[in-house]
């Protein structure tokens, strides 16, 4: 459901005497509307509207539109907008609209379609290593690419809804990929049989899904409306839609949801309220007493919530826009943008009980490990700053910054490989590539595929041999490069592939690659 700016809205800020409507109107076509929707209900950004804005204040707000905001797409406009129409714009997006769609099981229910139907099949209907495909986005002309690993070739190219985000998420076998793109639409693809199965719009602006490692949900975390919406994996048809409201009504978007396959749940960060969320989705689940969840095996003699799906609710200091598992799903590290440091959570305990004194705005969604002089060590780009963190994973203690040349977004390894790989995602070096020696902790390479073009997104194949890595530009690339030597083997033209996501190494959940 999409709808334009109401003249209520307009003749709100032209009867408060900020400026004339129809000019702001016109800024925000020109320079907002692209990323953020004409209805402001968002597409490759989020929505602008009061109900999303509550963490910036106005004055922050103007001075994210003139300055642009670290750590993200949004660039500055100060050559193109003076303060006054910033001004204008800031009270535009805080006036809320005369009516935001509603979007609850009905509306999820009317927009379901089943596409393709599933043959049974023992492989691919083509030749190639079925858990050594990779699935490339490309955001440029909204299409995906699915990719043999062995001989580095494409197989097949599809449509995409526009600007997926948040990553596909694979099947437990690796045949189907779910997809999720900024408006709300989940799709299903059947990779052996190259056709999209289903698709679902399961929200108005989303976050990202996850999969349950039992292959039977899809759970999707939206911004708008402040809901979790619980999917059949089967065919995609909605199960059940979870607001989001924590104590004194107060609701919140979904920072993201990750399936803690060990532990039978998805676990979902909360942008706008300090708790995070563990939700069961096993057949028997622990019982939740006043929101905690007991082990039987601890006898608790206490009143139970029974029920599929109970939510387990997990207080913390602050809210998460950001979190990182390790690799037996105990321990969930968290950091806020607007806050510096870090918490850890156990999660069996369901309390944090230690901080991480951290600068620089930790990316810690592209968090990777590897042992280290005989201890497992967490790596994280910063988006704030030009330095890798490094974590001691038994003590929580930062042990070594790495300098970089800039801010970094997306970070890789694998288990068979020396070396972990870090962009410059943001500022003037985003050309650069930075490769690290995994115990020596030291840059050995810095790589610059493509000069002045943006350079990000490494990931290995299924053996660790290749390292592919993206020229995020629309006549870009996916460079292939020999993961020991680090020279280039094949270069494959692409339309701003902003990710490649390989099959072996999710559905194994690579300590080398995001989860």
């Amino acid at each position: 459901m999409r709808f334009t700016l109401c003249a209520v809205v307009l003749l709100a800020l032209f009867a408060n005497g900020l400026v004339e409507a129809d000019d702001t109107t016109a800024l925000y076509s020109e320079h907002c509307a692209a990323c953020h929707g004409e209805s402001r209900l968002g597409g490759m950004g989020p929505a602008l509207l009061p109900e999303n804005l509550g963490r910036l204040k106005k004055k922050a707000a103007v001075d994210v539109i003139l300055s642009g905001r670290a750590a993200s797409q949004m660039p500055a406009f100060s050559k193109h907008l003076d303060h006054q129409q910033a001004e204008s714009l800031v009270e535009m997006i805080y006036t809320p609209l005369p009516q935001v769609p509603e979007w609850g099981l009905e509306e999820i229910s009317s927009t379901h379609r089943i596409l393709a139907d599933t043959p049974t099949l023992d492989g691919p209907v083509f030749d190639a290593d079925p858990l050594n495909l990779f699935i490339v986005v490309e955001l440029g002309d909204h299409h995906a690419t699915v990719l043999n690993g062995d001989k580095m070739e494409p197989v097949h190219r599809f449509k995409t809804h526009f600007a997926l985000h948040g990553g596909p998420k694979y099947s437990s076998d690796g045949r189907f990929v779910f997809f999720a793109s900024r408006d709300g639409w989940i799709s299903k693809f059947d990779l052996w049989n190259l056709k999209t199965v289903a698709e679902v719009r399961a929200g108005i602006n989303t976050r990202n899904l996850a999969v349950s490692a039992d292959d039977r949900f899809v759970m999707v975390a939206n911004y708008l409306p402040h809901t979790l919406v619980l999917l059949d994996a089967k065919d995609l048809s909605p199960m059940r839609v979870i607001d989001i409201t924590g104590e004194n009504n107060a609701t919140s978007r979904a920072s993201a949801v990750y399936t803690a396959a060990p532990r039978q749940s998805f676990v979902v960060a909360l942008k706008d309220i300090p708790e995070i969320w563990e939700i069961q989705y096993r057949d028997d689940p622990l019982p939740v007493y006043n929101g905690l969840m007991h082990d039987y095996r601890l006898g608790e003699g206490l009143a139970q919530e029974t029920g599929l799906f109970p939510v387990r609710r997990i207080g913390l200091d602050d809210h998460l826009d950001d979190f990182f598992f390790s690799q037996d799903y105990s321990l969930l590290f968290g950091t806020s943008r607007d806050t510096k440091g870090g918490q850890v959570v156990q999660m069996d305990l369901g309390r944090k009980i230690a901080d991480i004194n951290l600068d620089g705005m930790p990316h810690l969604g592209s968090g990777i490990t590897w042992e280290y002089q005989g201890r497992q060590i967490l790596a994280t780009p910063n988006l704030g700053t030009g330095q890798v963190s490094i974590i001691d994973l038994a003590t929580y203690e930062v042990i070594k910054q790495i300098p970089t040349l800039g801010p970094g977004f997306f970070m890789r390894s694998h288990e068979n490989s020396p070396f972990a790989w870090v962009d410059v995602f943001f500022g003037p070096n985003r050309d650069a590539v930075h490769v690290i020696n995994k115990q020596t902790l030291e840059v050995v390479e810095t790589l610059r595929p493509a000069p002045g073009k943006t350079a990000a997104h490494v990931e290995f194949d299924r053996q660790g041999k290749h390292a592919l890595l993206s020229i995020w530009d629309m006549e870009g690339a996916v460079v292939v490069y020999d993961a020991q030597t680090l020279k280039e083997v094949k270069r494959l033209p692409m339309v701003k592939p902003s990710g490649k996501y390989n099959v072996f190494n999710k559905i194994t959940r690579s300590a080398g690659t995001s989860h």
